[in-house]
């Protein structure tokens, strides 16, 4: 699960269970974000939605990891969102700013989303 708003230059955390569910989330900058959207797009030659980019991102840090630890693996995620190309361009010009949404906040809103038991 993705935490915060596209486009916003903050750091978006990556909910428990998308790796397993004894993982803690993970941040993400939005500048890091954006890099990886960028480095998509040079290389499969489509410009992702800044949300899918967090996908992207999360996606090239894990075979990122797979590769320095030897292991195979098969990494899937969604490329879809609303496109916002304003973001994009507060990225190009240096304006997009990273903050940190306030944690106090993301474990509130994580207090109240159903537990859900995968088998």
């Amino acid at each position: 699960m993705w935490r915060g708003a596209a486009g916003d230059g903050g750091r978006h955390r990556r909910g428990p269970g998308a790796r397993g569910a004894d993982d803690d989330p993970e941040v993400i900058d939005g500048n890091a974000t954006f890099e990886a959207a960028v480095q998509f797009s040079k290389t499969e030659g489509i410009l992702p939605a800044p949300e899918s980019a967090h996908a992207v991102r999360v996606a090239i840090d894990e075979a990122l990891r797979a590769r320095e630890s030897g292991e195979k693996k098969v990494i899937a995620f969604n490329l879809s969102g609303h496109f916002d190309m304003s973001a994009y361009e507060q990225f190009h010009q240096g304006k997009l700013q990273d903050h940190e949404y306030p944690t106090a906040l993301v474990e509130e809103a994580m207090a109240h989303l159903p537990q859900v038991t995968v088998s």
